[in-house]
């Protein structure tokens, strides 16, 4: 447990945001791939709560919190964690199938900004490159909200993250440029 209480509560928080855009996206777009990313984040959240609860309670008896200042931290984070759990719920409609209610079908049609998943691979022309080199907001259209680099979780990378061979990347953009994200990161096109 290296990660001090407020850190663990910021990365609920992160996580449970991430959460909510994924399980929307895959119930909207019907990507299953999403859904089961809710799934793995859940227990993430699940994880990082126990731990946060863990070091509260060491944080109060060595005096670096006051109890007041504990149970404020465990709050915060246990609402993170219900958001996480209902982000569940939302990904579990698309992993069960659930036809979408009409209304929800003509906003999908309506919106024109779409979120995917993304795996690059070790020849795309992607790898060992940073965000403000590759310029992909600007050439692609397609904004990189978060990227995993093998059990790590980035939010809201900046200019100088690079990015890795087999790095999951998670971008929203329009719906003609995920196609262009996804054969840049297989490696399939060499021109971004």
């Amino acid at each position: 447990m290296d990660k001090t209480a407020e850190e663990l509560v910021l990365e609920i928080k992160e996580k449970s945001e991430l959460m909510v855009d994924l399980a929307y996206s895959s119930v909207l777009y019907d990507n299953k791939t999403l859904a089961k990313e809710v799934y793995e984040l859940e227990n993430a959240v699940d994880n990082l709560y126990y731990n946060l609860q863990k070091r509260a309670l060491e944080d109060v008896k060595n005096q670096k919190h006051s109890i007041e200042d504990a149970l404020t931290l465990l709050r915060i984070a246990r609402a993170g964690e219900q958001i996480a759990d209902a982000a569940q719920e939302i990904a579990d409609v698309e992993l069960r199938d659930v036809e979408l209610h009409p209304i929800l079908k003509e906003s999908i049609q309506d919106s024109d900004v779409i979120f995917t998943r993304v795996v690059i691979e070790p020849i795309s022309i992607l790898c060992n490159k940073t965000l403000g080199e590759l310029k992909l907001a600007s050439e692609t259209g397609m904004i990189i909200i978060a990227m995993r680099h093998e059990n790590r979780w980035l939010y809201s990378p900046h200019k100088k993250t690079k990015i890795d061979p087999y790095d999951v990347l998670f971008a929203k953009g329009p719906e003609d440029s995920a196609q262009h994200l996804q054969d840049l990161a297989q490696g399939k096109t060499q021109e971004i």
